[in-house]
């Protein structure tokens, strides 16, 4: 025969347990309903990293080979390397499009990065002279001038279409569109996943430094054989 007391506690953990049963089940549904609701409140596209601005693209024509402005609004962030390479990725993006008027490729990332580095200049560097220190004072305050370096990825290079104009159409955008937004870049300099590369796609030189005020200045139909004072 069970004892009394054995009974009772019995019956009391059984109650516990039901008790436990019911209270895990409304934990769970409760939750489920906090997960539920979380996904209602969730924004639907993820929030704009940069507030949009307005910006001037430098575009290549095929038909006549010549350079023209043009305006677009795009997030730009306030490091000036990023909001290099996000110019250059809408400019690209721009060329991939079938009405373009110099098609190229579409490549998924054809800009890795864009390093800006400062210029030295001799003229800022060297002493000053008598007639400085007498009171002509130089202007401390202009924009230091800067090289940018454009990191292209290979998936881009290699799919570039090839022919001497093709290719210094799409260096010479790049070098105008980088100097007409970011007017301190004076001087571009090209890379190919980080290395580099010979030329684009078998003509436009790579090994070279190009001065941004020639692409700005220089039709690229009737852009010169390399000088002393356009392209280093």
């Amino acid at each position: 025969m069970i004892p009394r007391y054995q009974k009772v506690l019995f019956f009391l953990l059984l109650v516990v347990s039901i008790a436990m049963t019911v209270i895990l089940v409304r934990l769970r549904e409760q939750a489920h309903e906090r997960l539920l609701r979380g996904e209602d409140i969730a924004p639907t596209s993820a929030p704009a990293v940069a507030d949009a601005e307005q910006a001037t693209l430098v575009v290549a024509n095929d038909a006549d080979g010549t350079l023209s402005s043009q305006l677009v609004s795009l997030p730009l962030p306030k490091d000036d390397g990023a909001r290099a390479r996000a110019l250059l990725e809408k400019l690209l993006e721009f060329y991939s499009s079938p009405q373009s008027s110099h098609p190229l490729s579409a490549a998924e990332r054809p800009v890795a990065q864009v390093f800006l580095l400062p210029i030295n200049d001799p003229k800022t560097d060297a002493p000053q002279s008598d007639s400085t220190s007498r009171g002509q004072i130089r202007d401390t305050h202009a924009a230091p001038a800067q090289l940018a370096v454009v990191n292209l990825t290979s998936a881009f290079a290699d799919g570039h279409p090839s022919g001497i104009q093709t290719e210094m159409l799409t260096v010479l955008s790049i070098c105008a569109t980088l100097h007409v937004n970011l007017p301190a870049i004076t001087q571009v300099r090209f890379l190919v996943d980080g290395a580099e590369r010979k030329n684009l796609a078998g003509h436009a030189d790579l090994t070279r430094t190009y001065l941004t005020a020639e692409a700005v200045a220089i039709p690229a139909a009737s852009t010169p054989a390399p000088s002393n004072g356009a392209i280093q």
